[in-house]
């Protein structure tokens, strides 16, 4: 049922589970998430079910209002990953939200490893919430990775969907350019002109693109930016994220069938996870692989 369906609408979304202080936080925001999208919700906790615990969560749930109709509760032993991603699975869950944990240095924040295995195979889109809040607000300020990829316009698309559905203000499309490689791909023979004029073209190419890509996509109020900017990949854009003050920053899902050079050197999605700029989703193309 889950293998080519779409990435959006986000019918079901579930909640990774661990009793941790910000759990009522988590709980806030995914019934927020859930009356906007009018998504059925499942709450999924890997470890030993103790009394206190259930008592502890049915607590939250009922405070929040979800009941034996609108939600799931799965209570599960196992390998976190496998089972988060089992269920997910089962469930037909199209929106899974992990919290991110935080750094010693209060404005970092970085992905576990369970967090990170999962951000790699799930068959789901993945949201991490970096700051929630149980007075949770709608993302005003979103930034979406427009590299060029075939998973690139699925992730627009669910980008501006859901954008419509946050009543998102501001949007803006952002591609990487890396300079440096750009430079090197040029004849050697190049004067500084020449490849300061390739440069340029490149850029204004890459604009056009994005612009393509907008007209193609269903924006309706939402104000849409385009941005080429230089730097390398992962790094650059976070760095503008957080430069903007986005609220949530969109990127596709990272490739399953990794090259031998992402498996020798950190993949660009590696360097959002270890300095997250705000709250990221990633967008699962279940098609395209």
């Amino acid at each position: 049922m889950i293998k080519g369906k779409p990435s959006y609408p986000f019918s079901t979304i579930a909640l990774a589970i661990a009793f941790s202080p910000r759990l009522e936080q988590l709980i806030a925001e995914t019934k927020r998430l859930a009356n906007v999208h009018n998504a059925r919700s499942v709450f999924i906790h890997v470890g030993k079910k103790t009394s206190e615990h259930q008592r502890q969560l049915s607590n939250f749930l009922t405070h929040y209002g979800f009941n034996d109709t609108n939600s799931l509760v799965v209570w599960e032993q196992g390998n976190p990953v496998d089972v988060i991603l089992a269920v997910c699975k089962r469930e037909v869950v199209d929106l899974l939200i992990i919290g991110a944990l935080e750094k010693e240095n209060v404005i970092k924040y970085y992905m576990g490893s369970i967090s990170r295995e999962i951000s790699r195979k799930a068959k789901c889109s993945v949201l991490m919430l970096i700051r929630p809040s149980v007075q949770p607000r709608p993302f005003q300020k979103v930034v979406v990775n427009g590299h060029e990829h075939p998973k690139t316009l699925n992730t627009l698309k669910t980008a501006a969907h859901f954008c419509t559905i946050e009543g998102t203000k501001e949007l803006t499309i952002v591609d990487e350019v890396d300079i440096p490689a750009l430079s090197m791909s040029m004849a050697e023979d190049s004067t500084e002109p020449e490849g300061e004029q390739i440069r340029k073209e490149f850029i204004s190419d890459e604009n056009s693109r994005l612009s393509k890509l907008i007209s193609s996509i269903p924006t309706g109020t939402i104000q849409i930016h385009n941005k080429v900017i230089s730097g390398r990949s992962g790094h650059t854009i976070s760095k503008f994220a957080a430069e903007q003050e986005a609220d949530l920053l969109v990127v596709n899902s990272p490739d399953h069938s990794l090259s031998i050079f992402d498996r020798i050197f950190t993949h660009d999605i590696e360097y959002m996870l270890a300095d997250m700029p705000c709250n990221m989703l990633i967008v699962h193309t279940r098609n395209v692989e």
